[in-house]
């Protein structure tokens, strides 16, 4: 199928060749009838994406902060690696479309397929899998092109129900651009009196044709006008959709607005402002998020969770709802808004068209229904390789540091790279040379040319994708962790018990040099150690993925390698573990934890791992202590055994070691068992910590046995 991307890095715009994709469990996949592309916010984000670097740093300084940041936790190199990729990959554009259901996912609204529905929060391409609650029905009365403008007539309701204006009140629209127009519709539809303002004279005249009254900008004698138009009361509110560097809009609507009025701020506007006027007033100063509640809510947006209305009677879904009936009932007229259409295809053209005419309100892309819905697709010259590699999962690590490993230790012969919505998995294999991609994770993983899967997919898919590429005959190589639960974690010992391959977890601190020059220090002996591993892990925003309890929160997804590491250095079974949280939130939720492990040799290991240290502190120590030494390694980076530097031994975490020894393994004649012995204790002391977790006990770890 084509969808119209644009590079981060150079901000050149293609119609790319992607792999049609697959609905989530929470998701709606949507084909395309028409989407629209709004001239503010879409010309915005080409005009940065062809910025300098400079410029870029600029607009986002809290990206720049990020990184520098992650220079001091993870060295320059590393770091260069990963913004280097990010500035090759490709960014989606397009947010607003509509087009008919073609399928539900499990746990989405059910819509019947063939329903017209107007989505939000997706590209302009053929097909689309929108959020299940972001995919709104369209009244018979309601066009396709009319749809279209579900999202962005979204914002500008949003934005007026942030003013709280009521019948009879006064609203000053600041800026007639797309949204503006929207905004002044929807504030005439409601019974308000509507002034519109705007430098230019056209969108000037196109608003007062729809209802309102309309000022060209001129300052100070356009506050007079207002002042005149309102009998010297002022506006009830001022509604700012411009977008500009400059703060004089703001500025210029707590002149414009009552006393004790509202200012609402819906564009991209500067915010350099005085604070003594809005005190003199006390005028409330709002911003409106987007489409509305909901919006960047990922229990809303991404696992479909929806709002009591009694508590949440306006939602982004709602908003959209909202508008298309307000178009059925011919209330609101949109379609003199569209300067233009074009095909998909001519995207290209499209954008050239917006960058050059600045008088365009909106564009719409029209689509051809005969959408190829190929779940594979060539993207480079390169064959196939018999007895290759595939990989499923294209996210941040993927791309910054397992596949820069695997091509570093011979795993280079990658026939197909796969990702849910096949645009990742596209800008992956064009920057690493694999020949084809795919959205079909089990279609990859039945392929005659794969012989090892690797899978570096969300959390929750793992144990499923594991027990598959295990059953087809392949070798697997999982990303921690192996299952959410112990019925997932029965599945996969099940699968290794009645099929070959060779299952490999990617545990790869204790393949480190400093992991193995640690265990050598301390010989062989039985004696029983104690290990010590702090953590300082750093806060994560409320927005990532990690916090969906589906995926097993940072405990399964990240504790558990610290688990790993002290049971490999141990050197034994784990037979208990005790978790204690230090939060109200969800037993799989809690972030700040300590563990307890004991082991059948009678060692024991404490992992603390901790998310609100100063950011100074050191991400990882490991301190060792038994067999008459003391060895600590310090995040990976220096070493000392009894209070004595160790020189000679490689930094870094083992991912290339880890890889090696796992194509080592492959080979050999008679494979080592402690290797999955280790990785299958682990995942087993993780489900036993989160029943721990709940409410502090000392739980047994069941010993692994496999057939």
């Amino acid at each position: 199928m084509k969808q119209v991307v644009q590079s981060t890095g150079k901000g050149t715009l293609s119609v790319l060749d992607v792999p049609a994709p697959d609905a989530g469990p929470t998701d709606v996949l949507v084909e395309t009838t028409r989407s629209l592309v709004s001239s503010g916010t879409e010309r915005a984000l080409r005009e940065l994406a062809q910025s300098s670097l400079l410029k870029k740093a600029q607009k986002r300084p809290d990206l720049v902060k990020q990184v520098l940041n992650r220079v001091k936790s993870d060295g320059l190199r590393k770091t260069f690696t990963a913004v280097r990729d990010k500035l090759d990959a490709v960014t989606p554009l397009g947010y607003s479309a509509a087009g008919v259901v073609v399928a539900c996912g499990e746990h989405a609204p059910l819509l019947a397929p063939g329903t017209r529905v107007a989505t939000a929060s997706v590209g302009h391409a053929e097909m689309q899998v929108v959020p299940g609650l972001l995919a709104v029905p369209v009244p018979d009365a309601v066009t396709d092109e009319e749809a279209a403008f579900g999202a962005v007539a979204a914002i500008a309701m949003h934005g007026l129900h942030q003013s709280g204006l009521m019948l009879g009140d006064t609203v000053v629209v600041a800026g007639l651009g797309l949204v503006g127009q929207l905004t002044a519709r929807l504030a005439v539809a409601a019974g308000l009196k509507v002034i519109g303002i705007d430098p230019q004279a056209g969108v000037v005249a196109l608003a007062e044709q729809h209802g309102a009254l309309a000022i060209v900008e001129s300052g100070d004698a356009t506050t007079q006008a207002i002042r005149d138009l309102t009998g010297g009361r002022l506006a009830d509110a001022v509604v700012i959709t411009a977008s500009t560097a400059s703060s004089e809009p703001v500025m210029r609507g707590v002149e414009r607005v009552r006393e004790r009025g509202r200012v609402i701020v819906v564009g991209d506007v500067g915010l350099d402002i005085d604070r003594t006027p809005f005190y003199v007033k006390e005028v409330d100063l709002r911003f409106a998020r987007s489409y509305g509640p909901g919006r960047y809510d990922p229990r809303f947006e991404a696992q479909a969770l929806d709002y009591p209305v009694g508590y949440v009677p306006r939602t982004q879904r709602t908003n959209i709802a909202a508008y298309l009936d307000l178009v059925a009932r011919r209330r609101l007229q949109v379609s003199d808004l569209v300067s233009k259409t074009f095909p998909i295809a001519d995207a290209v053209d499209a954008y050239e068209t917006l960058s050059t005419n600045r008088d365009i309100l909106a564009i719409q892309f029209t689509y051809d229904r005969e959408t190829d819905r190929a779940k594979t697709v060539k993207v480079g010259a390169g064959a196939r390789t018999p007895g290759g590699v595939a990989l499923i999962g294209t996210g941040d690590f993927v791309g910054s540091t397992l596949l820069p490993a695997m091509q570093s230790t011979g795993w280079g012969q990658i026939n197909v790279v796969a990702s849910s919505g096949g645009l990742s998995a596209t800008a992956l294999a064009k920057r690493a040379g694999i020949p084809e991609v795919s959205s079909d994770a089990d279609a990859v993983i039945a392929r005659d040319d794969v012989d090892t899967v690797f899978i570096a997919t969300r959390h929750d898919s793992h144990a499923r994708l594991a027990v598959q590429g295990l059953t087809a005959g392949k070798n697997v190589y999982c990303e921690k962790p192996l299952a959410i639960d112990e019925a997932e974690f029965d599945e996969v010992v099940e699968a290794l018990g009645e099929n070959p391959g060779l299952l490999w977890l990617g545990f790869n601190r204790r393949y480190s040099e400093m992991v193995t020059r640690a265990k050598s220090l301390l010989g062989q002996g039985t004696t029983p150690m104690t290990v010590h591993y702090r953590v300082s892990a750093g806060a994560l925003p409320d927005t990532h993925w990690l916090k969906d309890p589906r995926q097993g929160g940072r405990l399964l997804g990240e504790v558990c390698h610290f688990v790993d590491t002290s049971t490999w250095l141990i050197g034994a079974e784990p037979v208990s573990v005790t978790a204690l949280g230090r939060s109200d939130a969800s037993t799989v939720l809690q972030e700040d934890v300590t563990l307890m492990v004991g082991y059948a040799n009678g060692a024991t290991s404490t992992i603390e791992y901790i998310t609100d240290a100063h950011s100074s502190t050191p991400k990882e120590r490991i301190e060792i202590m038994g067999r008459g030494h003391t060895v600590i390694i310090d995040d990976f980076k220096t070493m000392t055994c009894d209070g004595e530097a160790v020189t000679g031994v490689g930094t870094g975490k083992g991912h290339a070691d880890g890889l090696r020894t796992f194509r080592e393994q492959l080979r050999a004649t008679n494979r080592d068992p402690r290797h999955l012995q280790v990785s299958l204790s682990t995942a087993q002391t993780m489900i036993a910590a989160i029943a721990s977790l709940a409410d502090g006990r000392r739980v047994d770890v069941e010993p692994v046995k496999l057939a």
